[in-house]
C-alpha cells in the first residue's frame, strides 16, 4: 500500500527495463540456436587428421573397440574414437529414458559420425527420429566388430563433404 491509500504500480522506468531485458533474453536464444545448428556438422568438411565419434551401444562396445584398435584408431587419415553408451536395458526390460539420453548424447556432440546399434526395432523406434533430426546415421549389426568394421570403411571412402551426409547416403543406398 502507498501512503496515498491506494495500491502501488510499478514505474514505467522498470517496464521498460523488464522489457529490454525480453529483448535481450530473445535475441541470445537465436543466437545460441543458430551456434548449435553450425555445430550439427551437416555443411562443412572435416580437415585431415581430425578426430570423430562413433557412439556405440553397450552390447557392441567391447568388441567394437577391439576392432578400432587393429585398425589403430584411424579411418584413412581421420582418428576415431568410440564412446561406449549405457545400456538401455535393466532386468530385461527397456529403458527408454537411457535410450532417449544415448541418442540425444549423440546428437550433442558435433563430432559424431555414426551410431552403432544392435538390431532391435523396439529401440530403433525411439533412437531413429532422434539421430535422423540431427542427421546422425547409424550402423545396425549384431557384432561391435562388424558394426565399426563396416563405419571404418565407409570412413575411408567417405567424399571429402560433410561425414554425416556421406554416410548416411551410402547407408540409405544399401
Amino acid at each position: 500500500m502507498s501512503v496515498l491509500r491506494g495500491a502501488t504500480r510499478p514505474s514505467s522506468v522498470l517496464r521498460k527495463a523488464n522489457a529490454a531485458v525480453g529483448w535481450r533474453t530473445a535475441a541470445a536464444t537465436v543466437a545460441c540456436m543458430l551456434v548449435v545448428a553450425a555445430g550439427c556438422g551437416s555443411s562443412t568438411g572435416v580437415s585431415e587428421d581430425a578426430t570423430v565419434t562413433a557412439y556405440v551401444e553397450a552390447p557392441l562396445c567391447a568388441a567394437a573397440k577391439q576392432e578400432l584398435v587393429r585398425h589403430d584408431g584411424h579411418a584413412g587419415d581421420l582418428r576415431v574414437r568410440a564412446v561406449c553408451l549405457p545400456n538401455p536395458r535393466e532386468a530385461k526390460k527397456l529403458s527408454l529414458a537411457t535410450l532417449g539420453a544415448n541418442a540425444r548424447q549423440a546428437t550433442e556432440d558435433s563430432t559424431t559420425v555414426a551410431y552403432l546399434e544392435a538390431p532391435d526395432s523396439r529401440s530403433a523406434r525411439f533412437t531413429h527420429p532422434i539421430l535422423e533430426t540431427a542427421e546422425v546415421p547409424w550402423i545396425s549389426e549384431d557384432s561391435g566388430a562388424a558394426a565399426m568394421t563396416r563405419l571404418l570403411k565407409l570412413l575411408e571412402s567417405a567424399d571429402s563433404g560433410s561425414l554425416r551426409e556421406s554416410l548416411g547416403k551410402t547407408l540409405n543406398e544399401t
